[in-house]
Order: C-alpha cells, then structure tokens, then sequence
C-alpha cells in the first residue's frame, strides 16, 4: 500500500482536532481547513457537547456559552498558533473563535454543533505548500 505524507490542511486539521479534544475535553465530528490568500479558516464540526447544545436553546444561555467559547479560545490558543505556524512556516497575526450560525440565529449553530475559528496570517502560504481539503474526522485522520 503507499502512503502519501498528509498535506498542509491535514496537518493543520489534526493539529486543531487535538486541541479542540483537549481544550474541552469533546472532540469535533469533523474539521475543515481553508486557506484563502492570508485567512486560514478552521471549521469544527459537531464540536459541542450535549450539555452545551442543551445550555443554547435559550437566548441567556447561549449568549453564555458563545462567551464561554471564545474566552476560552482566546486564553488557549496559543499552542495551536504555535503548531499553525510550525506548519505553514507564516506566524499568525490574529486569532478569533465564534459560534455562529448562518441566519443569524444562534440557537442553530449551538443545535449543529459547528465551531469556526479564522486566523489571518501575518502574510499568504505559497499556494504550491497548499493542496488538499484538510478534513478530519473524530480520531484525527481524513474522512471521505
């Protein structure tokens, strides 16, 4: 059987897969990574447990878990900054995280489990280094 080495967005997606796991002890059903010029978006997917999915469905609850989320990403971050960087060979200029939903609706996001986090990077990764869809599945290797 041959193997091929994980590409770039893999690399990213089970570094962020772990963290996420360690972090807050649920790890993602799924993680995504794009790459787009100098934004590197991380979407987790399936990432709340079902304390926090059930926390969401009332507004105070899910403004308080949203909280909750991002200054725990902002306090923990900095390994997988660090591990972002090792691997695209770019430092990362800024990092956020927000549960979100696309209509605006935040009960959705929280009931999808669906985390992004976007990182701008202090400048663009040569889109030769890049390739591949950077997906991971719970135990950290690429789903189909």
């Amino acid at each position: 059987m041959v193997t091929s080495d994980p590409t770039m967005a893999q690399k990213i997606a089970r570094a962020a897969h772990a963290f996420e796991q360690q972090r807050t002890g649920h790890a993602p059903r799924t993680v995504t990574v794009v790459l787009s010029a100098d934004t590197l978006v991380i979407t987790l997917h399936g990432s709340l447990s079902l304390a926090e999915k059930d926390l969401a469905r009332s507004p105070a609850g899910a403004a308080q878990l949203q909280d909750f989320h991002r200054r725990l990403f902002a306090s923990a971050s900095g390994a997988l900054r660090e591990e972002i960087e090792r691997i695209t060979g770019v430092p990362v200029r800024e990092a956020a995280a927000e549960v979100e939903v696309g209509t605006g609706t935040v009960v959705q996001v929280f009931t999808t489990g669906t985390v992004v986090q976007v990182f701008l990077l202090a400048h663009g990764v040569p889109t030769a280094t890049w390739s591949g869809d950077g997906q991971a599945d719970r135990d950290g290797d690429k789903s189909g």
